[in-house]
């Protein structure tokens, strides 16, 4: 699964007629903590939209830029096609497998599986690939914790290490159920599969494809598309300076300056405003919810 915005389906837990996006009913049932539950710090970062743009869209850049897991995206999916469809499905499996209870966050992981199963092929390159190889789905993995982690550390609020650790150990039974046999459960740990992995990115025009489409394709209409260039631009800066030079990725330096300010005072304001997801999980748990995330 790639990380691909799953901030759009946040506020929208219900589809047409009422029924709730992806058939999760987030209010039952009773006790059920999913696969995180409400003390969790997955519970508290994935609950900001902001957050979630701008590290999902630093996710697929850094996933893009592997030619394999770049090749299957690309190839595999509607992306291209329908790019408002594909960030919207994508953004529904996140929540349910941070918000749904368990049994529906297991159900959505092995769809997600099922999927992924039947992707493989080969690279422009002649490399030969599987989405399910271990590698791959571990830097699928890696990528879109490490994205949303950051944005939120960066835009949000500051995480001490020991909590920036916990964030990626309590993942890490997610990783494994989406096929990553190891994930890494700490900053060190993530840091080295960075490490392992820079190497092997390489800049590509389908990025630069990718920027455009999500420069101008939003699910929120005209506001939306005003906004989205600027989740590009932060995107892009917290993609890690070594890499973004390696894939050239291009910098606006009067957009940048924009971006951090304005998507900073938007954080502020979703840190006290959850979406009606976040608010049904917890009151699935019978808990309150925190007057700040």
């Amino acid at each position: 699964m790639s990380a691909l915005e799953p901030y759009v389906a946040l506020r929208r837990p219900t589809g047409a007629g009422g029924r709730p996006v992806g058939g999760v009913d987030y209010l039952n049932p009773p006790g059920d903590p999913g696969f995180f539950g409400p003390d969790s710090l997955a519970w508290r970062i994935h609950a900001n939209p902001i957050a979630l743009a701008i590290g999902g869209v630093a996710a697929v850049i850094l996933e893009l830029a592997e030619p394999r897991v770049r090749t299957g995206v690309w190839e595999h999916s509607i992306f291209r096609t329908d790019p408002l469809t594909r960030m919207q499905r994508t953004g529904e499996a996140t929540l349910i497998t941070t918000y749904g209870p368990t049994k529906a966050a297991q159900a959505r992981v092995d769809m997600v599986g099922r999927m992924h199963a039947r992707v493989g092929g080969t690279t422009p390159e002649g490399q030969a690939y599987q989405a399910i190889e271990p590698e791959l789905m571990t830097w699928v993995h890696v990528t879109a914790s490490w994205g949303f982690l950051n944005a939120y550390h960066r835009h949000v609020a500051p995480l001490s290490r020991a909590d920036q650790d916990r964030y990626y150990a309590e993942g890490a039974r997610l990783g494994r159920a989406f096929g990553a046999p190891e994930p890494p459960g700490s900053v060190a740990e993530v840091e080295a599969w960075f490490g392992r992995m820079t190497d092997k990115l390489v800049p590509h025009p389908i990025i630069d494809e990718f920027l455009g489409i999500v420069s101008t394709t939003s699910p929120f209409g005209l506001a939306g598309r005003a906004l989205q260039p600027l989740v590009v631009e932060a995107a892009i800066r917290l993609v890690p300076a070594e890499i973004a030079r390696r894939l050239k990725l291009p910098v606006k330096p009067l957009r940048r300056a924009v971006a951090g300010p304005a998507l900073g005072v938007l954080a502020q304001a979703a840190r006290r405003a959850p979406g009606e997801i976040t608010r049904q999980a917890f009151a699935r748990m019978g808990r309150a919810v925190p007057r700040v995330l």
